[in-house]
C-alpha cells in the first residue's frame, strides 16, 4: 500500500467512523475514528487477523472491567489492576493489538461510573463502527499483476543477458565475469519476492503461490548462474566443448520464458554429454582442467534447466 493510498484510506475511515458516530448520537463518537485510524493496515488479511483479535480483546478486557470496576470502584487503583491483569492475560493469548484501542473505551466506563447495559452498548458501537469501516476500506487494495508481470518480463531479459554474456566468454576464452549483471538480478529478485509475498496477504480466497514460486525458481537459477561465472573465469582454452556449451547457452537464452518446458534443452545436454565422453582424452593438464570446468559447467546447466522443467509441470502439465 502507497503512502497516498495509505493516506487517504485512513483520513476517510476516521472521518467517517466520527460522522457515523455522530450520526447514531453515540457518547465518545471521535473514539471510533481514533481505532478507525489503527485498523487500517497494509494487507486485507492483516486487517481481518488484527480485527478478530480486537473482537476477542474488547470481550475480555469489558469482562475484566466490569469484575475489577465492580470490586474495587471507578478509580486509578482500579485502571491499574485491571490493565494488569488485561495487558498480562492480552499477551498470553496474542491479541495485544487491542490493548490500546480497547483501554481507550474502557476508560469511558470510569468517566460514565455506570456499567449500565445501555453505555456498554455505546462502546461495542464505537468499537464495532471503527473496525468495520477500516475493514471496508481495506477491502480494496489495487492490483499489483501488471507490476508483477512487468518484473517477470525483467528477470527472464536479465536471464538472457547473463546467458549470452556466458556464451561470449565461452567462445572468446579470455573473457572476465565480475558477476554484475548476476548481482542486479539477485536485486530484482529479492524485491519481486517482497512484492509478491505483500501482493499474497490481499488474497483471501482461491490464491496460489504461483508468482512466490516462480521467482524462488529464479532465484535458485541465478544462484546456480554466480556458480558457473566462477568457472567460466577459468576457461581459457579454446577446445570444441567451449563452442558447444556456448551453442547450449545461447539456445537456453533464446528459449527463456514462463511457459517454455525446457525438454529439448534436456535433450542437447543429454546429446552433448555423450559427445564429451565420446572424445578422446585430453593431451596436457591445461586441456584437462578446462575440459573438467566445461564439464561441471554442463551439469550445473542441466541443473539450471531442470528447476525451470520442475516449475513447469507442477503449474502447467497439472492443469
Amino acid at each position: 500500500m502507497g503512502i497516498l493510498e495509505r493516506t487517504i484510506k485512513i483520513s476517510l475511515a476516521t472521518i467517517l467512523a466520527i460522522a457515523f458516530a455522530n450520526f447514531l448520537n453515540l457518547s465518545y463518537a471521535s473514539s471510533a475514528g481514533i481505532i478507525a485510524i489503527l485498523s487500517v493496515l497494509e494487507t486485507r488479511k492483516t486487517s481481518l487477523k488484527v480485527a478478530g483479535q480486537r473482537l476477542v480483546s474488547f470481550l475480555l478486557a469489558f469482562m475484566i472491567a466490569a469484575l475489577v470496576f465492580t470490586v474495587l470502584g471507578y478509580n486509578l487503583i482500579a485502571l491499574l489492576v485491571y490493565l494488569l491483569i488485561y495487558v498480562s492475560l492480552s499477551y498470553r493469548l496474542m491479541i495485544q493489538t487491542g490493548v490500546a484501542p480497547i483501554t481507550v473505551l474502557v476508560t469511558h466506563l470510569m468517566a460514565e461510573q455506570s456499567l449500565d447495559l445501555p453505555i456498554i452498548l455505546n462502546e461495542f458501537c464505537l468499537f464495532a463502527i471503527g473496525a468495520g469501516l477500516a475493514l471496508i476500506f481495506n477491502f480494496y487494495m489495487p492490483s499489483r499483476d501488471k507490476e508483477i508481470e512487468t518484473i517477470h518480463a525483467k528477470v527472464e531479459e536479465q536471464l538472457k543477458a547473463i546467458l549470452y554474456r556466458f556464451e561470449s566468454f565461452l567462445l572468446q576464452g579470455n573473457g572476465r565475469n565480475d558477476a554484475t549483471l548476476i548481482n542486479e538480478l539477485d536485486k530484482i529478485l529479492e524485491d519481486a519476492l517482497q512484492l509478491v509475498y505483500h501482493d499474497s496477504s490481499n488474497h483471501l480466497f482461491h490464491h496460489t503461490n504461483y508468482h512466490i514460486h516462480y521467482f524462488e525458481m529464479r532465484q535458485q537459477q541465478n544462484q546456480l548462474l554466480r556458480q558457473m561465472a566462477l568457472n567460466i573465469n577459468q576457461c581459457r582454452l579454446e577446445v570444441r566443448e567451449s563452442v558447444l556449451l556456448a551453442h547450449l547457452f545461447h539456445e537456453t537464452a533464446a528459449q527463456l520464458s514462463q511457459q517454455n518446458p525446457a525438454l529439448t534443452l534436456i535433450d542437447d545436454i543429454n546429446q552433448m554429454l555423450e559427445t564429451f565422453r565420446q572424445r578422446e582424452l585430453p593431451k596436457t593438464r591445461e586441456e584437462f582442467e578446462t575440459r573438467a570446468i566445461l564439464f561441471q559447467l554442463l551439469q550445473d546447466l542441466e541443473r539450471f534447466i531442470q528447476l525451470k522443467v520442475f516449475f513447469y509441470h507442477d503449474y502447467y502439465l497439472d492443469d
